[in-house]
């Protein structure tokens, strides 16, 4: 059952907004999970990141009255020399709603613009004097073209999560989910489903573990580099019933996988892969059909890919729909005269953002 989100009272944002530093994880997550948050904003995410090089700080934003106006989980990285830290708020903040006048419709994760600004220039300004460093990004789930009226913002020349993506409306029925797909993709899900593939939600650490083989597999195909395996162990931990790691398995082994974390709202594709026994069962479309599924059982609105390129993962990923979403992307606000120099000369730069965008 989905959750929705509080609404703030209507009128202009008065006074100044307070910052509270929230440490009850429970306390957190029910907030994030009620205004519609993105799963990265949850506390378990910031907890996978702090087991690395990564301090996580949750905020709570509120109007004078003590209402919560917007939520930010924000990562920190200590950065050599004067360059001192980096502040990373994936794929928030989050705020509440406000309605002025007739009922506007809900949509989840994203406030009206004032509240949108007046979040995101609080947690700027905590960032500012708690934090320093070069500065801040801000990540949020909100569509292209919103106005932001954040003094100082630019767009990070330093792209971390990529802003062109598909996102998938929940709210549609299954059947009308699978006519916008691509034929060929239509066609695998229903004869995976007409061959009654051994799909399987996987829970257990040590089938986590026989999955990884999969994407290990997968990664030296493909080219690209993965975390160790007590890096995934940790996002299934830490994640709890949010983490939805989907496998369809040959002959009793896994072959193939899709592996989402879920919000009340947005289910967020982080991996996938495949082996030779998944491609010749054609297991790919099916298995990532499963986990759209339960997001669609456990009443979410959102099914966000993660990211388009120019590459077969993505082209796997654009037959699922018709159509491309586009983010605001990275905005960043620098605190240092030393900005410039992160993002256009430090060799680290591009690898803090590398291991950023491997989640």
């Amino acid at each position: 059952m989905s959750v929705l989100p509080p609404v703030l009272p209507s009128g202009p944002l008065t006074g100044p907004l307070a910052v509270d530093i929230v440490t009850d994880r429970v306390a957190w997550d029910r907030e994030v999970l009620a205004l519609g948050g993105h799963p990265l904003q949850l506390w378990g995410w910031g907890e996978v990141k702090a087991a690395g090089a990564w301090r996580a700080h949750r905020l709570r934003v509120m109007l004078p009255g003590g209402a919560t106006a917007g939520l930010a989980q924000v990562l920190v990285r200590p950065l050599p020399a004067q360059f001192r830290a980096l502040s990373y708020v994936p794929r928030g903040p989050v705020v509440a709603h406000r309605y002025g006048g007739e009922t506007a419709k809900v949509v989840y994760g994203v406030g009206d613009d004032d509240t949108r600004a007046a979040v995101s220039q609080a947690v700027t300004d905590w960032c500012r004097e708690n934090v320093g460093g070069v500065g801040i990004t801000l990540e949020p789930d909100w569509p292209a073209g919103t106005r932001l009226e954040l003094p100082g913002r630019r767009y990070a020349p330093n792209q971390i999560l990529i802003p062109s993506t598909l996102i998938l409306d929940l709210t549609k029925p299954a059947d009308e989910l699978l006519a916008g797909m691509r034929k060929s993709t239509r066609y695998e899900i229903r004869k995976g489903s007409r061959a009654g593939l051994d799909i399987r939600r996987v829970t257990d650490d040590k089938e986590v573990l026989r999955v990884l083989d999969v994407y290990k597999e997968t990664a030296e195909r493909a080219g690209f580099a993965i975390h160790s395996d007590e890096y995934y162990l940790d996002v299934h931990r830490s994640l709890g019933d949010k983490s939805v790691l989907v496998a369809t398995y040959v002959d009793d082994v896994p072959a193939c996988f899709a592996w989402c974390v879920n919000s009340a709202s947005t289910s967020f594709l982080l991996y996938g892969g495949g082996n030779d026994a998944g491609r010749k069962a054609t297991a790919t479309a099916p298995t990532y059909w499963r986990t759209i599924e339960i997001a669609q059982e456990a009443g979410l609105v959102r099914y966000d890919m993660n990211g388009l390129l120019n590459d077969g993962i993505s082209e796997f990923k654009r037959s699922f729909a018709q159509h491309t979403d586009e983010l605001v992307g990275s905005i960043d606000v620098p605190f240092s005269r030393w900005y410039s120099t992160w993002n256009s000369a430090l060799p680290t730069a591009k690898k803090v953002v590398r291991k950023l965008r491997g989640h």
